[in-house]
């Protein structure tokens, strides 16, 4: 078990405790939470904490994004450029980070956790990919273009959808919020 996960498992384990020393006439035995929850539980939450898992069956895969639009003009945005690396693990999940130049030249950084689900609508090349993380840029007076932002670091996240054209090559479009989206290009190494 990891540290996160024995943390997280370590309340509930006493809460059960607890109730069992009470002087309840009947106690009902906690049902465990589902893995299929839409909600992280103690196992999600031990699963990416995990070394091991990190290291089990799985894949490389750089990634470049070329190209950016934007929902709305500004005289100030600048080309969106984007280079990064992920680890795809076979339960789905997948771990990366990219450095880029934001949309007004800055230099920036995305780590990120996510899952990318292949086969969506029954169309085994389309896949959609979410990621949330921490994102670094965004200073000096382009500091309020993304929300909760402290000194630079602000909670980033992300939503694709995808084509796997064979083993190793992928395109997809990222949504940006509400600003824009951005087209993906990957070499998976398998």
């Amino acid at each position: 078990m990891s540290i996160v996960g024995a943390l997280l498992v370590l309340p509930a384990a006493h809460a059960a405790d607890a109730q069992a020393t009470a002087a309840a006439p009947a106690a009902t035995p906690a049902t465990p939470a589902s893995s299929d929850s839409a909600w992280p539980d103690a196992s999600t939450w031990e699963r990416v904490s995990s070394l091991a898992a990190w290291q089990g069956p799985g894949h490389w895969r750089l990634v470049v994004s070329p190209f950016s639009h934007h929902w709305r003009y500004s005289a100030e945005h600048t080309s969106v450029i984007a280079l990064g690396v992920e680890r795809q693990v076979n339960d789905r999940w997948l771990l990366g980070g990219s450095a880029f130049r934001n949309s007004f030249g800055q230099p920036s950084a995305y780590v990120y956790l996510g899952q990318r689900h292949d086969g969506i609508w029954q169309t085994p090349p389309l896949y959609f990919q979410w990621s949330a993380g921490i994102m670094y840029g965004y200073v000096g007076k382009y500091q309020s273009k993304v929300p909760l932002n402290f000194g630079g670091f602000s909670p980033g996240a992300l939503v694709s959808l995808g084509w796997q054209y064979n083993r190793e090559a992928s395109v997809a479009v990222h949504a940006l919020g509400d600003a824009g989206v951005m087209l993906q290009l990957a070499v998976d190494f398998r």
